[in-house]
């Protein structure tokens, strides 16, 4: 053999094994990557070869699956049985736009893949096996009351049992059906959808925290009591009226110019939501207490999973003094989501204790065995069973002699707290009507939290109000929740 064919020989030998080495590693470092990658058809025309899983409320399905019909090689597409109605706790399950929510957190469970529903035969085979089933925690007549009650507003709202931190309701107006883009052939649409200025795909419930305004005076009360700054909600304050920004000439004042603020009391400052009292409050607190306390309701956590999981809620730092008199009363950088302050009244009405919020009880395979279960209950304290029992107390006297009448439930003991927040340059805009809330009925035991937000109404500027337009859709999730 000469040397120029010895060495082709050698040549193509190398690239032989070259070859080889790299066909093995794919096979055996890079099969996995490759079959998850989300550009790859096979995963698709896998998730929907089979009828999906259900999510179920109060026992009964409110996803389906019908076959996709011609033209595709998608074999089944999701349906949504009342789509408006639970897609801010569904999400959508799209073949061209992907998943969100619960469809999108528990994918692999719904479309069979997930290796917990797979015996350890069919994990190395990757065979598909019957899909698992979310149940949540939503009880459909007060996710009714909340979505019919938002009507055609812009707004959101949540409601929570207070002791086991189940989510009652989470409604997202306005809302739209995920069954219209859940084939290949919807782009008209999607592109109706994501181009609509008021963003109905957006969760508004978790997802576009806003300045709480007023409501975010239970926060600083509840500082101000833990810290021994006020005794009771019944201890005159000190709080000038007007009273004057720190280090400014700018004065702060009241919504009501004629109402007893002028060194009033916790109780009296929330019934007339006074602004003077609660930026004093903040004030003389100053920032790292009220942060310290608005962190231990949750404000800051970026991590706050119900399982989907929710944008923070913010309580700024490094304010000068000024800036912090303004965060007392829910304004400069201080924004909340519905699901918030829906914990801060939680946590208030279960003695001081917050449960974790969640809207999952179980997720189950095909036999009905558990995979994953979320605990009742699992709370930890944010104030004292005293601090507690006092801001329930002056939220009762809000709802029963000041600016929250319209929450009232008879028969039932309900606290409250309105909000109405500053919203664009100089508070050019409209403003965010706000209320956040407990029932508890005597008689049963039962009870219930609520927030509620109003982005936009279309009414007057002057007719925006957290008693006129949040107040009405708390009372009737409220009352729903204690039927």
């Amino acid at each position: 053999m000469n040397k120029t064919i010895r060495n082709t020989s050698v040549f193509v030998l190398l690239l032989v094994l070259a070859l080889l080495g790299r066909a093995t590693w794919v096979q055996a470092y890079e099969a996995r990557a490759l079959a998850d990658d989300q550009k790859n058809r096979r995963n698709t025309i896998a998730q929907y070869a089979q009828p999906l899983g259900n999510i179920v409320v109060a026992g009964s399905p409110v996803t389906g699956s019908e076959r996709s019909g011609g033209g595709t090689d998608l074999e089944y597409r999701r349906t949504y049985t009342d789509g408006e109605l639970y897609a801010a706790v569904t999400g959508y399950s799209s073949q061209a736009y992907g998943a969100t929510q619960l469809e999108g957190i528990y994918a692999d469970v719904l479309d069979g893949t997930d290796d917990r529903l797979k015996n350890p035969l069919d994990a190395v085979t990757r065979k598909q096996q019957e899909p698992g089933t979310v149940l949540t925690t939503i009880d459909p007549a007060v996710q009714k009351a909340a979505y019919r009650a938002l009507g055609n507003k812009k707004g959101a709202a949540v409601a929570v049992d207070p002791a086991s931190g189940r989510i009652l309701a989470m409604a997202s107006t306005p809302s739209y059906d995920p069954s219209r883009i859940s084939g290949t052939n919807d782009g008209a649409a999607w592109q109706e959808l994501t181009g609509d200025e008021d963003k109905p795909l957006v969760n508004r419930a978790l997802r576009q925290p806003l300045p709480p305004g007023s409501t975010f005076k239970l926060v600083v009360a509840a500082a101000a009591l833990e810290d021994g700054l006020y005794g009771s909600v019944d201890t005159a304050t000190e709080s000038p009226d007007p009273y004057t920004l720190p280090h400014t000439r700018t004065v702060l004042r009241n919504e009501n110019a004629s109402a007893p603020c002028e060194n009033a009391t916790i109780r009296t400052a929330l019934r007339y939501s006074c602004n003077n009292v609660f930026g004093k409050m903040a004030a003389d607190l100053g920032q790292d207490k009220v942060r310290a306390m608005a962190e231990r309701f949750g404000f800051n956590d970026a991590e706050l999973d119900v399982p989907v999981r929710a944008y923070a809620s913010v309580y700024p730092s490094k304010m000068d003094p000024a800036q912090t008199a303004l965060s007392g009363i829910g304004q400069f950088d201080v924004t909340a989501t519905p699901l918030q302050m829906a914990m801060v009244s939680a946590a208030i009405a279960n003695d001081g204790l917050l449960a974790a919020p969640h809207m999952v009880s179980e997720v189950v395979d095909s036999d009905g065995d558990a995979l994953t279960s979320f605990e009742d209950g699992d709370t930890r304290r944010i104030v004292s069973s005293a601090t507690a029992g006092q801001l329930r107390s002056a939220m009762v006297t809000v709802v029963e002699e000041g600016t929250g009448t319209n929450a009232a439930v008879a028969g039932a003991e309900v606290g409250g707290k309105t909000g109405t927040a500053q919203h664009g340059e100089n508070n050019s805009k409209t403003p965010y009507a706000w209320f956040t809330s407990y029932a508890k009925d005597p008689s049963t035991g039962k009870q219930v939290a609520v927030a509620v937000m109003i982005e936009d109404s279309g009414a007057a500027r002057s007719e925006v109000s957290g008693n006129g337009l949040a107040a009405p859709v708390a009372q009737k999730m409220m009352a729903a929740a204690l039927k």
